[in-house]
């Protein structure tokens, strides 16, 4: 395995133009629960199935339920950057990694150091009166209890992109073009089955250039790549860039 992270050192330090795109697993290993894995939430038991609990119709629907649930199980503002996201935020400030596309909502890349990231999943930091438009920060809805509204008396809700809604196309076309222009494409903690987001590899000329994929379990595009390590994201990435 050892050999697998030195060719992946040796690809690092000749590319040019980085682009990482990750998934749950590396949220995962600062301590937050991802949705499909055998301790995430799909596999625990509430009044209703939490792929429907976070859907935009349960939301408007049922905004109390929704928000207990968001409260409980989607919300860990005491989490910290592990080493995969040191590592990338590293590279960034080395002018090496020009991006970081990522499925997470928790922006842990941005609390380690990374500036440009592209959160096509939005983000639990952020949130917005459905009425005014006006922004409150996460510790208003961390504060409150119930349905959190408003000084206008409209709901607040999180940026965050539930079931049935769309991408925000100014940040997927930012990604997509991201990785279009990538030399070394590393794609960690992500089994790649989450669409629209896992189309975005369609973009990568894996022809021409170098794709490393890192996941503890196989992927779709395993095939695809010049590189596949079933290993921690971070340790791998940890070893390789930050010792």
């Amino acid at each position: 395995m050892e050999e697998k992270r030195e060719k992946l050192r040796k690809w690092i330090k000749e590319a040019r133009n980085i682009v990482f795109f990750g998934g749950a697993g590396v949220s995962t290993e600062s301590g937050i629960p991802d949705f499909r894995s055998q301790d995430g939430l799909y596999r625990q038991s509430y009044a209703y199935p939490p792929e429907q609990i976070i859907s935009h119709s349960f939301f408007e629907a049922n905004p109390e339920e929704f928000y207990r649930f968001y409260r409980e199980k989607m919300l860990f503002p005491e989490a910290k950057p592990n080493r995969a996201h040191l590592a990338l935020a590293r590279l960034e400030e080395e002018g090496k990694l020009r991006a970081v596309i990522t499925q997470n909502i928790d922006g842990l890349h941005q609390r380690a150091g990374s500036k440009k990231v592209y959160e096509l999943h939005g983000s639990v930091w952020r949130n917005h009166c459905l009425r005014c438009g006006k922004s409150y920060p996460l510790d208003f809805i961390l504060s409150g209890s119930g349905v959190p509204r408003c000084s206008c008396g409209g709901i607040v809700k999180p940026d965050v992109v539930l079931y049935e809604e769309g991408l925000d196309q100014a940040v997927l076309q930012g990604a997509a073009e991201a990785i279009r222009e990538a030399d070394l494409l590393i794609v960690g903690g992500t089994s790649l089955v989450v669409y629209p987001a896992a189309g975005l590899l369609r973009y990568f000329d894996d022809s021409a250039h170098i794709l490393v994929l890192i996941n503890k379990s196989e992927t779709a595009c395993d095939g695809r790549a010049d590189l596949v390590i079933r290993e921690s994201i971070g340790d791998v990435l940890g070893s390789v860039v930050l010792d």
